[in-house]
């Protein structure tokens, strides 16, 4: 089957003779992945690899794609037609000829449509869904992934990624169409005259609403111009929209001149995800130049927020995301009621992957913290289902793979909020005699030490999203009392949306289904598997709580070697 629908793409109209010369290079092998199924487009949108192929992200499925979601606007009316889609690019390969073909295709079918002149991060496409009031906005980029990789987000009119419901909807209408070379995807560039370029005007109001969200003015006053902090884009779109919301609340960051630049190949990193401590080496190396404690980077979206600090022995060491979380929630909560300005109606909400600690924090401040299913998303629909409605106050969001928001100007991962919220929390303890390393230690003197990880094992081919599935939907047939000594109080199969406690209790999980299987464990510990949304990993997370950072990591290597027991 591969071979016809390959077949057919080298009898296009629609390539060029560059286009068809590549697909003449490709090996049986190559065929078979490139054409052996559809790239798949679910509740985080698509991502594949760069090239030609129905399995890949080339200008032939980002069309494909936009039709489906053209259609699925127009079957909602006039109206939201009339308020249109917003656009927005990374700086990865391509990224800026997918955008624009994205456009080409909405304005094609009568759709109005606004569109970024040049690279700006989803934090900025989210505020702008929501400033424009478009009904749905698309950002392309693979976010972290290595360079041969680009993705297509879509955006509900709330700013969030695009619910299951209304995605299940976009996605039928793209299965209407018999392939990404249909002649009923509508794409003709005299339509570009319709598209209407973005200025700097929603650069100014998203810069307006984040410097207020800042908390320590006064602090900032006092150490922002000399303190020593190292900042990188990592040649990512967080450069221009980092470096300025710093400037306008009074920070000056070292900035490592290697990774400002735009560059498709992030030519010095092996791969463009701060959340690695090899990503952030150069600026590693002028922070030791400079004598800066932190480093802080910023992914090619904008989105993520990586963080490099110097320990007791003055050596740099990575955070996690979930470290990085429970910092700058404690920061947050702690200047809020230093400030008076804790309501008792405030919330936070977090990936119900992410660590444990977060919850004990929460309920040492008097607040209310809600876990959702992994995706960024379902923390934006609790913004709108609690904050929008006025029935809660947000307060600050978190996943573990480092991503934060604190505010209502968008409702996705905002890395440009939490690199000001991170740089300013940096001034404030500075000006108290704090380093970052002692208050984390702090915390975990006072919370109890959690020790939170992930381990992954990467599948390849086609079949891998089955091959991880069966993994998961095996260990939903095993009994499991106890892993490292440690009883197993419940287990969550998220896929039916039910909990079975150790006693055989039956109760019912309010959440959408996803293939994950979590066992909650004595102590406020847990274990969680589930394969990655956007990338072919099968993940498993361990948060294993102790009296100490020792006590901890004994009891996590007995837990993981039970478990991967399990797995077999």
């Amino acid at each position: 089957m591969f071979s016809k629908i390959y077949e057919s793409w080298l009898k296009s109209d629609l390539l060029s003779e560059e286009e068809i010369k590549e697909l003449n290079q490709l090996d049986e092998k190559d065929i078979e992945f490139r054409f052996g199924k559809n790239l798949e487009f679910g509740t985080a949108g698509m991502r594949g690899q760069i090239g030609l192929g129905t399995n890949m992200m080339n200008v032939y499925t980002v069309r494909q794609a936009t039709q489906g979601l053209a259609e699925y606007i127009k079957s909602l009316g006039a109206i939201a037609m009339n308020r249109g889609v917003v656009i927005s690019f990374d700086t990865r390969k391509f990224s800026r000829e997918f955008a624009y073909n994205a456009a080409i295709v909405l304005a094609a079918n009568g759709i109005r449509t606004f569109a970024f002149s040049e690279c700006h991060p989803v934090p900025m496409l989210s505020f702008a869904v929501r400033k424009l009031n478009t009904i749905a906005g698309i950002m392309i980029t693979a976010s972290h992934n290595p360079k041969e990789y680009n993705g297509y987000k879509v955006y509900g009119e709330d700013g969030a990624q695009m619910s299951p419901d209304a995605t299940a909807e976009v996605v039928k209408h793209i299965e209407g169409l018999s392939s990404p070379l249909s002649d009923k995807i509508l794409y003709d560039e005299k339509y570009e005259k319709k598209i209407r370029v973005l200025g700097k005007c929603i650069d100014r109001a998203y810069y307006k609403q984040v410097k207020k969200l800042s908390l320590s003015p006064m602090e900032i006053k006092k150490t922002g111009k000399t303190i020593k902090m190292v900042y990188t884009p990592v040649h990512g779109s967080g450069n221009i929209p980092v470096r300025t919301i710093l400037k306008k609340i009074g920070i000056t960051p070292l900035l490592v001149p290697e990774q400002l630049s735009f560059d498709p190949e992030f030519s010095t990193v092996e791969v463009p995800n701060p959340e690695y401590k090899e990503t952030m080496t150069l600026g590693i190396k002028l922070a030791d130049l400079k004598g800066a404690d932190v480093v802080f980077g910023t992914d090619p979206d904008c989105d993520r927020l990586g963080v490099a600090i110097r320990d007791n022995s003055e050596e740099f060491v990575s955070l996690s995301g979930n470290q990085t979380g429970i910092l700058l929630l404690d920061y947050v909560l702690k200047r809020l009621k230093e400030t008076n300005k804790l309501s008792y109606k405030g919330f936070a909400v977090k990936s119900f992957v992410s660590t444990s600690m977060a919850k004990l924090i929460a309920d040492d401040y008097g607040i209310e913290l809600f876990d959702t299913p992994v995706g960024f998303k379902f923390i934006g629909e609790k913004i709108k289902e609690l904050d929008d409605t006025g029935k809660r106050q947000f307060i600050f969001g978190f996943e573990e793979s480092c991503g934060y928001l604190r505010g209502t100007h968008a409702r996705d991962k905002d890395a440009v909020v939490a690199s000001m919220l991170f740089a300013e929390m940096v001034c404030y303890y500075t000006y108290h005699g704090v380093k970052i390393y002692d208050r984390l230690q702090e915390l975990y003197s006072k919370y109890g030490y959690v020790f939170d990880t992930n381990v992954s094992t990467v599948y390849s081919g086609l079949n891998a999203l089955n091959e991880m599935n069966n993994v998961v939907d095996k260990l939903k047939t095993l009994k499991v009392t106890k892993f490292g000594g440690v009883k197993v109080l419940a287990v969550r199969d998220y896929s039916t949306l039910t909990k079975i406690t150790f006693d055989g209790k039956q109760e019912k999980i309010d959440s959408y289904k996803n293939n994950a299987i979590y066992y909650e464990l004595q102590c406020g510990s847990f274990v969680c598997v589930r394969p990655s949304g956007t990338e072919p990993k099968l993940k498993v997370y361990y948060s294993v709580k102790g009296e100490d950072q020792q006590q901890a990591l004994t009891k996590f290597e007995k837990i993981k070697k039970d478990f991967e027991k399990l797995l077999g």
